[in-house]
């Protein structure tokens, strides 16, 4: 019941969850192919493994079939260490990269649950996920991942249906009426959308269907009918109505109070989401008097909750919905500084460059696919003093460090955090300064960039948000004992996958990852490729 993915929502992809993810910025990303994240972390084979970390019993009853929870059967804290170990073995050429910020509490922390619905053989109504790359309904009664409550109205749906006979939709043939189940939860206000996803507006009997449900579940705040009639492999339609309640619910986040309604952007993990959003305004050093650009801005979340610390922001979202949500969102928390745009965030700073306007930050949150050559060279020619870059892909954000560095941007330093524990998906904070002519000529006559200082261990301050924790530091990337191309022996490697990730591979492992075999074990595989980039074997 976790089958909202990346951009494609209803299928797996290299993480679970993130259709509404990249659903705010799917305006601006839409004509990108998504292509940064096929290396070697986030392709990785994820059949079970013989590897230590994959036991004959795994955690999850159904982890062999979904495929969404590739890290399911390997403790937290070891997660975070081969998490943390990749984002710094594509980060550190450019900054430091402080310790993983993780969760106290890492299951059940996904506040929006999506389950399809179909039937068996006999007719009987079955509910859950679709298994990774297809349209195989995999039954799913509980999920590690997902909240409890979402898990427990869903089965009651379910088991409703055959009662007020209604059937549930048939991909084959077209008939039956019930698609899909939604449901959003505010973590801090307690509400609960349940939103009902049929081929046709006439729902059967549903003043009493709506009656029964609220006798389960009388916590349950509004319901909401979807009709989606297209065949497509979105979950939503474009028609809905509220059949009890106001047809949204409201959540909180930093102190900001936010409308939710069934298609609106908010991150899945509220608890890790304060922590993501408090770690950018607290890196972005905050004086009151700047004027900020939040770009790629969604329902506002980010400038809304960086308005009280600064002067101004400015927001820039291409989607025409997002747009009217974030209106919304600003008029509910009486925030009277920030100006909403609907407008290509790229043309939007061209236009604001000609005309002459400056502003002192940038906050972008691009979609995985990462940001632009054409956004990144708008960037130069406005000429923040400071960007604050918060991805969701450490491969598109390290292309872009790049493109950033060559633009006279500075990476100064990386925070990643675990907004989707038990799989490979990150999430990374960056902040950015731009080269003043002092430091450009002090690199000149030092020959080049300065030597890049290793992480200390240290970690970044949460925002003292209740259930978030950092974790001990995971082990820093030991230096390359060879640091000649191909010069590394495979004892060198051994050693090293050993002391990082505490995996024990061979001379055979080594040589069935280069020769693209692979090891039947994807935590060996990643670890070997690993040590390969490490040692600039590959």
């Amino acid at each position: 019941m976790v089958g909202d993915a990346d951009g494609s929502p209803t299928f797996f992809s290299i993480s679970i969850g993130e259709e509404m993810e990249d659903k705010k910025k799917q305006s601006t990303a839409k004509n990108r192919k998504n292509d940064t994240d096929k290396r070697a972390f986030e392709k990785r084979d994820r059949k079970p493994a013989n590897g230590s970390d994959f036991k004959a019993s795994s955690r999850c009853p159904v982890f062999k079939k979904c495929g969404a929870c590739q890290m399911i059967n390997t403790p937290y804290d070891k997660q975070l260490r081969q998490k943390h170990a990749h984002v710094a073995e594509l980060l550190e050429p450019y900054c430091k990269v402080a310790s993983f910020v993780g969760m106290d509490k890492p299951e059940h922390y996904r506040c929006k649950v999506h389950a399809v619905f179909t039937h068996d053989r006999k007719g009987n109504p079955v509910s859950g996920i679709y298994s990774e790359g297809s349209h195989d309904v995999v039954p799913v009664d509980n999920c590690l991942l997902e909240d409890q409550k979402a898990d427990a109205i869903i089965a009651s749906i379910r088991g409703m249906l055959k009662s007020f006979k209604i059937k549930t939709y048939d991909e084959d043939n077209g008939y039956g009426l019930l698609r899909h189940v939604l449901i959003r939860i505010g973590k801090n206000t307690g509400e609960i959308m349940v939103v009902l996803v049929t081929v046709s507006p006439i729902f059967p009997s549903k003043n009493n269907f709506v009656k029964a449900l609220r006798k389960e579940h009388p916590e349950i705040t509004t319901i909401v009918l979807n009709v989606n009639d297209k065949q497509t492999s979105m979950v939503l339609g474009d028609k809905e109505k509220p059949l009890y309640g106001p047809g949204f619910i409201y959540d909180t986040c930093c102190g900001m109070k936010f409308k939710i309604s069934p298609k609106s952007f908010y991150q899945v993990n509220p608890v890790q989401q304060e922590v993501l959003y408090n770690t950018a305004i607290e890196m972005a050093e905050l004086t009151g008097n700047e004027t900020a650009l939040d770009c790629y801005s969604g329902v506002g979340t980010i400038g809304i909750i960086a308005s009280p610390h600064v002067k101004e922001v400015i927001s820039v979202e291409l989607n025409t919905d997002a747009v009217k949500d974030a209106k919304i969102n600003a008029k509910i928390n009486d925030v009277n500084n920030i100006t909403f745009y609907e407008n290509d965030a790229t043309k939007f700073m061209q236009q604001m460059a000609a005309s002459g306007d400056k502003v002192d930050l940038v906050f972008m949150d691009p979609p995985r696919a990462g940001s632009t050559p054409e956004f990144i060279t708008s960037l130069k020619v406005l000429g923040p003093k400071k960007v604050v870059y918060i991805s969701c892909s450490p491969d598109s954000l390290a292309r872009d460090l790049e493109l950033l560095k060559k633009s006279g941007y500075k990476a100064q330093k990386a925070v990643p955090v675990d907004m989707f524990p038990f799989t490979r998906s990150i999430e990374t904070v960056v902040l950015l300064t731009k080269d003043t002519e002092e430091e450009k000529s002090a690199k000149k006559a030092n020959g080049g960039t300065k030597k890049i200082v290793k992480d200390s261990g240290k970690s970044a301050s949460s925002g003292g948000q209740a259930g978030a924790k950092t974790p001990a530091a995971p082990k820093a990337l030991p230096p390359p004992k060879v640091p000649e191309k191909g010069k590394a022996t495979d004892a060198d490697i051994i050693a090293w996958v050993n002391e990082v990730f505490e995996i024990t591979v061979t001379a055979a492992d080594i040589s069935n990852v280069r020769s693209k075999k692979g090891t039947g074990s994807s935590d060996k595989d990643m670890a070997v490729n690993t040590a390969l980039k490490h040692f600039k074997m590959l």
